[in-house]
């Protein structure tokens, strides 16, 4: 209940200052959207836990829970209808690159990490530069206290994935399961669960833009910020499971949604589902490999 009424405060208070700033509510979108801190400071704790499997797990697998399981389920619930410049794709799809190449010895130094939060700025910058003309459709009625709602909106979302998250946590602890996997499937589902709002809500008022901006916003401050940040403050070793399945599927699970996008003019319920498929596949593997 908290996540799908915050959802609909931040949806309304994002709308409204967007146009009081007078810029494009997906251009806004894409600025605010990743700075996830709950998904950044579950890392950082994991890391300095000496986890860093977890660690890894709430950047790859976050990254593959929003390019799958987020997109597939909002788009199987509310169908998204939205055309993106070539340049908003092509720069969501090559966010991952860097880390899958500077990863490839397994590990994740902390120049690594200064390079992929360089990485991050230029990526997000140019992002918000090709999708800058991308518009919506009606302005808001209401304009009154826009920042206040968009904050609001944003705290209780916060809240409300921070208490789902904690039962989801601590329902899965009592299995035993390893820190890796654990990381990349529960922890990364429980902490963005409140992602699902806001990529439904915008597309249920007819706003694909606002909910793809959602989508393609959070990619890069998961897959390339987040992980600077976390290999900043303790540099990172990927074990086998994180290097040869995580890491690529988190490449190639955001190149497939930024593919999907580019063919269909958005996601429908079909997409949806075979992006809910292909989520239910990667977990399967998961298991298994962890």
């Amino acid at each position: 209940m908290l996540v799908v009424g915050g959802a609909e405060l931040f949806f309304d208070g994002l709308l409204a200052s967007a146009t009081r700033l007078g810029i494009s509510a997906f251009l806004l979108t894409v600025v605010l959207s990743g700075l996830e801190l709950e998904n950044l400071v579950a890392g950082i704790a994991a890391d300095l836990k000496g986890l860093p499997g977890a660690a890894a797990g709430t950047f790859l697998g976050g990254t593959t829970f929003i390019a799958l399981a987020v997109a597939g389920l909002s788009a199987a619930v509310a169908p998204i209808r939205a055309t993106m410049p070539r340049g908003v794709l092509v720069g969501t799809a090559a966010s991952p690159l860097p880390l899958l190449g500077l990863a490839l010895d397994g590990d994740v130094s902390r120049l690594d990490g200064a390079l992929l939060v360089a990485w991050f700025t230029f990526i997000l910058a140019a992002i918000a530069y090709f999708g800058r003309g991308v518009l919506g459709g009606e302005k808001p009625a209401r304009k009154r206290y826009a920042f206040a709602r968009l904050v609001a909106g944003l705290g209780i979302l916060t809240g409300g994935g921070e208490a789902l998250g904690e039962g989801i946590q601590r329902t899965v602890s009592h299995f035993g399961l390893s820190p890796t996997l654990l990381g990349n499937t529960a922890v990364a589902a429980a902490v963005e669960i409140e992602e699902v709002g806001r990529v439904v809500v915008p597309a249920r008022h007819g706003r694909g833009d606002v909910s793809v901006g959602n989508l393609v916003g959070t990619i890069p401050h998961f897959i390339a910020l987040n992980a600077g940040v976390i290999a900043l403050v303790r540099p990172l070793h990927l074990d086998a499971a994180s290097l040869h399945v995580h890491l690529p599927v988190a490449v190639a699970s955001t190149v497939l949604f930024a593919g999907l996008l580019a063919w269909r003019n958005g996601l429908g319920r079909l997409e949806g589902l075979l992006l809910l498929a292909l989520y239910a596949g990667y977990i399967a593997v998961s298991i298994v490999v962890g």
